[in-house]
Order: structure tokens, then C-alpha cells, then sequence
């Protein structure tokens, strides 16, 4: 049976004469309990966790220091069904052809697919629109929202406009929402140093110039990292093994079949290679596993020079929340086998083929010689101190010599503000320096970025990128480089009281000024579903240097059980602290 809203009426007849009586309307979903459903879990605990959990965990951050937030998913508050239900009606399928749209509404690879595009405001004014320059005026900052239900409801609000602004892990939210609440078990996944392979060759490619800057030369990019969805649901038009997790992306990245959609792809297929298999299987498998090539490029000549390749970099921790408890639990393991691995290499080469790419010369591919090229240093950013928002970052370039003979190395660095892309927005420093290394030498330059230096130029999702380009004399050059996020200070909540329903309790949220400057327009917004209706934006007076902020409120719980409020605080200086708390009810 299709799934949305049906008419129940009853008819009766009485001396040859029939009178329609109509009793209601109900709603049929999608049941992950049933063992004759499509999305039939087996596990209930999953089923909990992948349905009928209204709070969720999102990783984001480096694959050097992975951090976390709390998201309010609320699939089951308010008028969310409704706005899920309608979304279908506004795809570009079912305006096309109404009939045939509402017929396929029974198969969730069909369902999955029009959500992931109607999510995105691309093609369809669907509910987000992306914004990764940096400056989002005229909208509210992707990293601002906490919950999936104030966006639906704006878009719903505002005639179905796209909200603006979003980024990848509030697409793959707003999708687990809209997914879960039709019944698909659905969960988040965030993969670090993901690929964004544009032109379907496995491979990314980045462009330096002389002084280190990372140029925008290439379609293709490196993300310190991305979110997508997976669902679960059995592939029919597969087979049984391509069944289970499902991989969905909303964000609007490349079009598949003239549209922003993708997937779904089976994740089984990705690991096993088989990229010639429905849908957009070659673009998901590139996300995790795409060799990366590191090139000099020389603008007044257009000549372009290896520096180096690495076909271990990309996909790395990719992560989920836990089933029942708020951990990170690690997946890389179900996307591909061990890196490195004679089987891993085995998959890469049978996608390659499957792509036909074996077969083909590609003129913008290295030589083999150009890959095999040995530097005659090795470089590495360490860090040497703490890594907050505040705070002076202090780093230390590392060089070694690796020859048995002295080495003159010049050195060109730069720090760039970036988006979580790796997007450069501002330049915050340019330096260069020259050393000579004795035969096997190591030496350490420390680098210090003053805060007074970075403060201005930081984007919302605080992240700087630190490249050395280091030139040889008479060798090849090296690049040394490292994506830092800084951490934001701590806040913290403390429940004054025990929760009971329909009893107030108190709640406090403290937080102390880390900079010896005062904070001003502060606000802390606040969100949890059964603890209080909608959001609270409470105004907090300015904070002075050093000093703590204590702002209290009242919870009147609604519902027993496990409930988790939402904090985020928002300042000048500070763009969107967030923390979350479990109460138990």
C-alpha cells in the first residue's frame, strides 16, 4: 500500500437504498516492526533509536579532533507529519505526473530518492538553501540552527520558500527528520576528509601556487568533513545482498539524472566496489575512498607539478551516534576494507574498471615517474599549545632531512580562515623563511598566531588552514599542511531540582568569559522537546573580561523518560556554543 492520508468511510444499505457515511481520516506509514515491510529492523532497539528517537548527535570537527552537537530531529512534534506529507506533493515528480508519483509511494528507494532532492532548494524550491561562502546576511548561519522543527515549520510558514541558510549536516538532519516520521530507520553519518570527486575519475585534485595559497583551480575539494544519511530498506531491484543501510545525501553537490538528488546507494555496493549499480554509486564511493594528488600549479606559464599523491587520505572515522547511548560509534569498516589492504586496492581497481577508467588515457593523470618521485624532506605542523577560540595558537613546522647530504630549504607559509570545505575566506597570515638542514637533521620552526591576528577572520565553523609550501634546492617540493578547529569555550547546564511532570524545575546555564574582552549581544537560545513548548531565546547582559555569566529558567516537563535539552549561546566574539543535557524525567 502507498503510504499518506486516507479517507475511512463506511457505507450503508437499507431497503436497496446505499447512504456513504465518513468516519475519519488516518495516516499510514511506513512499519520497520513488520516483518513484511520493505523497512523491516529486525533489532527493536534499533527500530527505537532509527524511528522513534527524537534527539540525535551530529560529528563534525577534523579528523584530528572530532567533536560533537546535540540536534533536536522532533519528528513527532506538532504539525511536522503534515509538512512531510506535503513536501511530497511539491517534488517535481509529483508535479509532472501525479498519478504515477502517488502509485511509487509505497517503495521507499523511490521516497528516499525525491526526499533527498526536496530537501535541498535546488530545482524543486525545496526546504534549504545552501550557503558555504562565509558570509550569510540575509538569513540565519547553518551553524545557528539546533533542530529540524523551526525550519520546516519557517518553510511552511513562508509558502513554502526555502529556508535560508543550510550546509551539509542540516540537510542530512532535516532528511533523518522527514524520513524518520514517515517510518524509514534513518540515521546520520559524517565522514572526514571526505571527497568531492566532480568529474567521476576517483580522483581530487588541489592546486598551491609558489607561496602556498591553496588556489581555486579544480572542481574537486577535500572536506575536513561531510554528512549524509543512511536509511534501511531492501533493494528489490538489486537483490538480497545490496539490502540494509542505504546511503541518501541531500546536499546539493552534483546533479544526478538532471537534478540535486543522490542515492540511494547501497552501502554494500560501495564497499564491494560495484559502482556500476543504482544510484549514484560512483560519486558516493569517491566520497570515501578518491586518491588525492597535490599539484604546484604556476600561473604565468600554466605549467602544473606533482608534489605528491596519497591514496590513504580520504574517509576516515566515519561516525554515527551509538544505538541507546550518546557515543560515537566508528562505521569505516562497512564502507571499505582495511586501508591499505591488498583488498581495499583490489575494490579500488575493480570500480575503476567498472568506470572504465583503466582503459582510458587521461591526459591530466601523473606519470608513473611523477608519482614515484621521492622528496628529499619530510614536513609536519605540530601542535604546542591549546587549540580554543581566545587563544594564541601556537604551532611548530617540523622539518626533517632525509638525504645524507646538507639541504637549503625555502619556506613559504600561509594561514587562511576557512568553511568546514576547506574553503579559504581570509588570509591571516603570510610568512617565509629559509633554513639549511645537515645531513638527517630535524628542526622545529615554531609559528605563533596571535588571537588579535585571527579573531576577525574566523568563520562560524572555526577553522584555519596552515600551509607550508617548502622549496627544495634541486629537489621536489614538499607540502606540509594542516586543518586546525579551534575549540569554543565550554558552557554548562546544571538541572536545580528533580523533573516530574507538570512540575517546574529550575534550570542554570553558566558560562565564564575566556578573553579579556566583554562579550556583547548575547543570547541563549533553548529547546527540548516534552521539557518546553518551542524555542526560549532569552537576551543575556553583556559578560566583562574573565568574568561568569549565570542565566537561569523554567522546565515544565510534559512526558516521563529520557528527554535532552538543547543549549546554544551566541555573543560577538563567540558564534554559536552549543552543549546538550540529558534530563531524566
Amino acid at each position: 500500500a502507498v503510504i499518506g492520508r486516507y479517507k475511512l468511510s463506511v457505507q450503508t444499505t437499507s431497503s436497496g437504498s446505499s447512504s456513504p457515511a465518513i468516519l475519519g481520516t488516518f495516516v499510514l506509514l511506513f512499519n520497520p516492526w513488520s516483518s513484511g515491510d520493505d523497512v523491516f529492523l529486525p533489532n527493536t532497539a534499533e527500530c527505537e533509536e532509527y524511528v522513534l528517537e527524537e534527539f540525535g548527535i551530529i560529528f563534525a570537527g577534523t579528523k584530528n579532533r572530532i567533536n560533537s552537537f546535540g540536534w533536536n530531529f522532533g519528528q513527532f512534534q506538532g504539525d511536522i507529519l503534515n509538512i512531510c506529507l506535503s513536501m511530497l506533493d511539491r517534488s517535481l515528480n509529483y508535479r509532472q505526473d501525479p498519478a504515477t508519483d502517488v502509485s511509487h509511494r509505497n517503495d521507499p528507494k523511490y521516497l528516499g530518492r525525491v526526499l533527498s532532492a526536496m530537501v535541498n532548494a535546488n530545482d524543486d524550491q525545496g526546504v534549504l538553501l545552501g550557503n558555504w561562502s562565509g558570509n550569510y546576511e540575509g538569513g540565519k548561519s547553518p551553524s545557528s540552527w539546533t533542530g529540524s522543527g523551526e525550519i520546516l515549520q519557517n518553510w511552511k510558514k513562508s509558502g513554502f520558500k526555502p529556508v535560508r541558510y543550510g550546509q551539509c549536516w542540516v540537510f542530512a538532519a532535516v532528511l533523518t527528520t522527514v524520513l524518520r516520521c514517515l517510518g524509514i530507520p534513518t540515521r546520520t553519518i559524517t565522514n572526514f576528509s571526505s571527497a568531492h570527486d566532480a568529474d567521476g575519475n576517483l580522483r581530487v585534485d588541489e592546486f598551491y601556487d609558489a607561496s602556498g595559497n591553496h588556489l581555486d583551480r579544480s572542481a574537486d575539494s577535500i572536506w575536513n568533513f561531510h554528512v549524509w544519511n543512511e536509511s534501511w530498506f531492501s533493494r528489490s531491484d538489486l537483490g538480497p545482498s545490496y539490502s540494509g543501510w542505504q546511503v541518501l545525501d541531500a546536499t546539493p553537490q552534483e546533479e544526478s539524472g538532471g537534478i540535486y538528488q543522490c542515492g540511494p546507494a547501497s552501502r554494500n555496493a560501495i564497499k564491494e566496489g560495484d559502482v556500476d549499480l543504482d544510484y549514484d554509486c560512483p560519486f558516493v564511493f569517491a566520497e570515501v575512498n578518491a586518491d588525492c594528488m597535490y599539484w604546484n600549479y604556476e600561473a604565468t606559464t600554466g605549467k602544473k607539478t606533482l608534489m605528491f599523491s596519497k591514496s590513504t587520505v580520504i574517509g576516515q572515522f566515519i561516525s554515527t551516534k551509538a544505538v541507546g547511548r550518546d557515543d560515537r560509534v566508528d562505521v569505516t569498516t562497512d564502507y571499505k576494507y582495511e586501508e591499505g589492504s591488498t583488498k581495499e586496492r583490489d575494490v579500488f581497481k575493480k570500480a575503476r574498471k567498472k568506470l572504465g577508467l583503466e582503459d582510458k588515457f587521461d591526459p591530466t593523470a601523473p606519470t608513473p615517474q611523477e608519482i614515484d618521485q621521492k622528496p628529499d624532506i619530510s614536513g609536519r605542523f605540530k601542535v604546542a599549545g591549546p587549540l580554543e577560540v581566545g587563544k594564541d595558537l601556537s604551532l611548530i613546522l617540523v622539518l626533517e632531512n632525509l638525504q645524507s647530504d646538507a639541504k637549503t630549504v625555502h619556506v613559504n607559509m600561509t594561514a587562511w580562515s576557512t568553511v568546514y570545505t576547506r574553503r579559504p575566506v581570509h588570509e591571516i597570515r603570510k610568512d617565509s623563511i629559509s633554513a639549511t638542514l645537515s645531513p638527517k637533521e630535524e628542526i622545529q620552526l615554531p609559528i605563533k598566531i596571535l588571537y588579535t591576528e585571527y579573531q576577525q577572520q574566523l568563520t562560524t565553523d572555526n577553522m584555519i588552514q596552515v600551509t607550508a609550501l617548502c622549496h627544495v634546492e634541486g629537489g621536489i617540493q614538499v607540502l606540509v599542511q594542516r586543518d586546525i578547529t579551534l575549540d569554543n569555550p565550554a558552557i554548562d547546564i546544571q538541572v536545580l531540582g528533580e523533573a516530574k511532570v507538570n512540575k517546574e524545575v529550575d534550570v542554570e546555564v553558566i558560562f565564564t568569559n575566556p578573553i579579556d574582552m566583554e562579550l556583547m549581544n548575547c543570547v541563549l537560545q533553548v529547546q527540548g522537546n516534552d521539557l518546553l513548548r518551542g524555542i526560549l531565546e532569552i537576551d543575556v547582559p553583556p559578560v566583562k573580561a574573565s568574568e561568569k555569566s549565570s542565566t537561569k529558567f523554567k522546565l515544565i516537563p510534559s512526558e516521563t523518560g529520557r528527554k535532552h535539552l538543547l543549549v546554544n549561546f551566541s555573543c560577538d566574539k563567540f558564534a554559536d556554543i552549543k552543549t546538550f543535557k540529558m534530563v531524566n524525567v
